[in-house]
């Protein structure tokens, strides 16, 4: 029965307002009545059965949502340099600063794929930088699980100078055990080479010859690391040659020379890797400029002079390469300062003193360079510790005493920056004279000058604790000096 029918009933039985029974009922019921039919107009009911005003209506429909976009970024860590430049599905270009979160500017809708690539890699080439987690769909929240690693890449080939006889030996490193294995015939040096170095590109390789006072150049190959020379000669340096720094951009070279007392600088021709001296150089350091290093964003250079007992600190020119000392007062050490070595984040130095058989330990300013002494005692070594070295990881220190046939290891405070000693290991061999980590940081290789060999240990991850020597001996000639590794 319709609404309509049902209130031409009610009027029906119950009559005119004007009848008995509304004048009997009183007010109370006729209100109830009157409320039961106006509610049955509402139903559609009502006078003359008219279905017009009394249709129902039609609902209105529900404002869907408005589409929304999402950000895509996420993480980078262990960046130096400038340049970094990473792009999203092959645009939307963002240059990156430094290590931590990262955001591209334009959102994705939900759904859209994304793919984050780098476009170009840091002006530091030590550093490589990959992406993890850089492709996939929008999911209905912001992607910020993206990870850039920048590194150092894996060592491929070692190269290591022989003082006695003027070359230099080239290996192949495996690349799961580390072990050497030589690639053939050693190359001639200049005048007993006692240091190589490396360009961090990988390309080219430089040696430091301390009695001719040149520095050797070559050109290595990217399949086989076999060495070509660069040019027809070598570039002269100062007194005694000691030691070689390559700058992290590739672009500048720097030789401490023991004898003159000062620091030679070259440029790098970027193509051939042929050094040119450059404008102002060579730059006085201190007496007996045996050791230098630059930090590892490479804006400044350091200079352990060791018949002075001090470091000195230049700062870079990032244009020319030009070097200028700090203002600040030269940093002493103990006696005999041999070797210096800073942590990969620059805020940490650490000087080897052969003199005192200890090792003293610096903070690093952010801003100048400048070093100072922690408010710590030096830490003991063995005896005449001659080279230091710093993981790339930061957590461990290694020193090589010649006289003891040992190294040290160290753990170090990550907040502090101080040395704590973990352990001494026999170095496998007699007199070692330099010690160096590889660049993934699972290796560690110890040159020794009177056996004429060199050892691998591995490097445990978790307490940096040295173990399973390998001692190579084959292709070495008399008197190794020093090991270098190349991408």
């Amino acid at each position: 029965m319709t609404c309509s029918e049902l209130v031409r009933r009610a009027r029906a039985v119950l009559g005119p307002l004007s009848s008995p029974f509304w004048s009997q009922r009183g007010r109370g019921c006729r209100a109830l009545v009157l409320g039961s039919l106006l509610a049955l107009g509402a139903c559609g009911g009502g006078g003359g059965g008219s279905s017009g005003s009394g249709a129902p209506s039609t609902p209105t429909p529900p404002v869907p949502p408005a589409a929304s976009n999402y950000a895509v970024g996420g993480t980078v860590r262990g960046l130096l340099g400038t340049g970094l430049a990473l792009q999203n599905n092959g645009a939307d270009d963002l240059e990156i600063a430094a290590d931590g979160s990262f955001s591209f500017a334009t959102p994705l809708a939900n759904g859209a794929s994304f793919d984050v690539t780098v476009k170009s890699q840091p002006n530091v080439l030590t550093r490589v930088c990959t992406v993890g987690n850089g492709s996939g769909s929008v999911a209905g929240a912001d992607v910020a699980n993206i990870v850039v690693t920048c590194a150092a890449p894996p060592a491929r080939f070692a190269y290591v100078v022989n003082q006695s006889v003027d070359s230099i030996s080239a290996f192949a490193v495996d690349a799961v055990s580390g072990v050497l294995s030589s690639l053939g015939a050693d190359v001639a040096t200049g005048n007993q080479p006692v240091f190589v170095a490396v360009h961090p590109s990988g390309r080219f390789a430089y040696v430091a010859n301390t009695v001719s006072n040149d520095v050797s150049a070559y050109r290595i190959d990217g399949t086989t690391g076999a060495l070509s020379a660069i040019g027809v000669s070598n570039v002269a340096a100062g007194t005694a040659p000691s030691t070689i720094a390559v700058h992290p951009t590739g672009a500048f070279a720097y030789v401490a020379n023991s004898g003159s007392n000062t620091v030679s600088a070259y440029a790098i021709d970027p193509v051939s890797g042929a050094l040119s001296e450059m404008l102002g150089s060579p730059f006085t350091s201190g007496l007996g400029a045996f050791s230098a290093t630059t930090d590892p964003a490479g804006r400044f250079l350091y200079a352990s002079n060791s018949l002075a007992n001090n470091v000195t600190v230049f700062a870079i020119d990032a244009a020319s390469g030009g070097l200028t000392a700090i203002a600040a007062p030269k940093a002493d050490t103990d006696n005999l300062p041999f070797s210096i070595s800073l942590s990969p984040n620059g805020r940490f130095a650490y000087v080897a003193n052969q003199g005192d058989d200890n090792v003293t330990a610096y903070t690093v300013d952010a801003g100048t360079g400048a070093l100072s002494a922690m408010a710590v005692p030096p830490v003991a070594a063995g005896s005449i510790p001659v080279s230091i070295t710093v993981d790339p990881t930061g957590r461990f220190a290694y020193v090589a005493n010649s006289n003891a046939n040992t190294v040290s290891a160290y753990t170090i405070d990550a907040v502090s920056g101080a040395l704590s000693p973990m352990a001494t290991f026999p170095s496998s061999g007699s007199e070692p004279i330099f010690v160096s980590v590889d660049p993934t940081g699972r290796f560690a290789y110890v040159v020794h000058w009177q056996s004429s060999t060199v050892t691998r240990f591995a490097i445990d991850a978790a307490s940096g604790a040295l173990s399973g020597p390998v001692v190579y001996s084959g292709a070495l000639a008399s008197i190794p000096r020093a090991i270098a590794f190349s991408r």
